[in-house]
């Protein structure tokens, strides 16, 4: 399996010409199959893959994590160049997406208000487990042992001049398994990463696990480079991991440099930064 990084926040120092921003998007080759999972912020991740040489026309379906801007604003960049793929996403949420904190004005982070309606016979909402593809499975129902992130306290849903905490229920995960092994893709993992890690692995028990990669949203605010709990929580994270089959794990954007920096002091080689132009081969 081959998994090219679009966009992340961060710039590879290997890789001239490419542009980073906020936001996530990864391209995935394995059995002559290939899939993009989410779209960053804008069209600089297809300006990205015209420079690592991936052809986004032939992508055979996409997945969308969830219904912030971040990972979905580019989709109407990847209408235009793949006139086949479906889009497989969460129905979206009941209200409009928002990050509301004390510091900061209320900004909207939900997705284009019209993407839904122009581009509807491209959508297909997930609302029970699919396999999408042969061997590309989509969790709609994420479990919750454990408890979600706290950077979650800044992302509302506001419907009607009336907010609520943003309850991630149009978040999903997507997982691929390739030569009896999985590999899980996060998003923002604002669900929890032991949570989806949990619920892949009821599924799909016994069966080892490649990689995990995406976000997971342990950042507090981004803009002031804050971490979402204090350091005994995301050791607790870590620890916790360790006691899962999981091989190695892949992880930028919304994770944070500071809770970063805390999972690698535990685990160590199995935790790994994404870059944009990042290639991994697993």
């Amino acid at each position: 399996m081959e998994i090219t990084v679009l966009i992340e926040d961060t710039q590879s120092g290997s890789k001239d010409g490419l542009t980073a921003e906020h936001g996530l998007s990864l391209h995935i080759a394995f059995n002559k199959t290939t899939v993009l999972f989410d779209t960053g912020r804008s069209d600089c991740f297809s300006k990205n893959a015209d420079a690592l040489g991936v052809d986004l026309r032939t992508v055979n379906t996409a997945v969308l994590s969830h219904h912030h801007y971040d990972h979905g604003g580019g989709l109407s960049r990847f209408f235009e160049l793949n006139a086949n793929a479906k889009v497989y996403l969460k129905k979206p949420p009941d209200g409009d997406c928002y990050f509301k904190a004390s510091l900061f004005p209320a900004r909207y982070i939900g997705l284009d208000r019209d993407l839904l309606k122009t581009y509807a016979a491209r959508f297909a909402f997930i609302e029970d487990f699919t396999e999408i593809l042969p061997s590309v499975y989509v969790f709609s129902h994420i479990m919750s042992p454990y408890p979600k992130p706290k950077g979650n306290r800044y992302l509302y849903i506001k419907k009607d001049n009336r907010w609520r905490p943003d309850n991630f229920a149009h978040e999903l995960i997507m997982a691929i398994e390739e030569n009896g092994e999985l590999v899980i893709f996060t998003g923002c993992s604002h669900n929890g990463l032991l949570n989806m890690i949990e619920t892949v692995t009821k599924k799909f028990q016994g069966m080892p696990i490649k990689a995990v990669i995406g976000g997971f949203h342990l950042v507090g605010l981004p803009k002031l480079n804050t971490m979402a709990g204090s350091e005994t929580e995301i050791r607790t994270i870590a620890k916790e991991v360790l006691n899962y089959p999981v091989r190695s794990l892949y992880t930028g954007h919304c994770t944070g440099q500071k809770a970063y920096a805390v999972l690698k002091s535990l685990l160590g080689e199995k935790l790994q930064h994404l870059h944009t132009g990042t290639v991994l081969k697993i």
